[in-house]
């Protein structure tokens, strides 16, 4: 019997337009990804019956859920309706904002080596991050919350791929602090949470009735060499700032990531590269009124 390969597997996804419930004949695309795998989990619960033997008497399975933590490389347009479900909001006109709109997915984990397709439904991005580092790709995960798992010998159907741009790298693109053009940021990281929470109901079921969306936070370390005491005394004044990546796609196709309103929460000299100081600043965004956003996302097609 053959065993399953990492490289003979894909994952596919498609939006639900029902929670929970894979649309018919539905129109199946790749996910690009690096790694990770969408797993069942049922916290277990024990019986605290006493016994004279001190033994457990019996054990139950609890309420069931997906997670998952999907690697990626981020592209031009390949990744649009996740962002678009990692942010809450709605492409217009290319921009992309935060919002409260709750997407989810069908995705179908497909080992196609040894015939093997595991399908997850009411899936929704909990969270998401990317990472950007000079000399290397823009990398970064998806975590997803799912409804229920299950497995199946026929596939969903045949899955049709997503836009094939290169991936951004770190090292080609501009940056803007505080509105200005810098050229001292060594990394940065971003984190967005949703903060998802599955609700679960006394019977009939084992599966979550919904699930609800907290408060939408996003948080991120910028790492600058140390050339001036400006970026400190931001933090240290509790001044606001902002942060402004452009991201130039290799083959055509830019993004651009705005942080508008943001403080910075610590300010932490270390040694960099060789001998080079550097700061290690994180920061929380905030809602801007002019944006009426704490993110905006905006794509540039090629």
């Amino acid at each position: 019997m053959p065993t399953g390969s990492d490289f003979a597997r894909d994952i596919a996804f498609v939006p639900e337009v029902t929670f929970g419930t894979t649309p018919d004949t539905p129109t199946m695309k790749l996910l690009r990804f690096t790694g990770g795998f969408p797993n069942v989990e049922k916290p277990g619960f024990v019986s605290e019956e006493i016994r004279s033997d001190g033994q457990i008497t019996d054990m139950r399975h609890g309420m069931r859920r997906v997670n998952a933590d999907l690697g990626f490389e981020l592209s031009y347009g390949a990744f649009d309706a996740w962002l678009e479900a990692a942010l809450g909001g709605t492409w217009t006109t290319n921009v992309l904002k935060a919002g409260r709109t709750a997407r989810f997915f069908t995705l179908e984990e497909r080992h196609t080596d040894i015939s093997q397709y595991a399908v997850t439904t009411g899936a929704v991005i909990n969270s998401m991050s990317l990472n950007i580092q000079p000399e290397a790709m823009v990398t970064g995960s998806f975590g997803i919350i799912g409804r229920n798992q299950a497995w199946s010998g026929t596939s969903l159907g045949s899955p049709t791929a997503v836009a094939s741009h290169p991936p951004f790298s770190g090292f080609t693109g501009t940056i803007n602090e505080g509105g200005s053009a810098i050229a001292n940021l060594t990394a940065l990281e971003l984190n967005i949470a949703r903060n998802v929470e599955p609700i679960f109901v006394v019977g009939p079921s084992d599966l979550a009735k919904e699930m609800t969306l907290g408060q939408n936070v996003i948080t991120g370390t910028a790492t600058f060499l140390l050339e001036s005491a400006t970026l400190l005394s931001k933090f240290l004044n509790e001044t606001e700032s902002s942060l402004e990546v452009t991201l130039d796609g290799p083959a055509g196709g830019d993004l651009t990531i705005l942080i508008p309103r943001l403080k910075y929460t610590s300010g932490a000299r270390q040694r960099g590269v060789g001998t080079s100081l550097v700061v290690s600043m994180s920061f929380q965004a905030l809602y801007s009124s002019g944006s009426a956003s704490n993110i905006v996302v905006t794509r540039v097609p090629a």
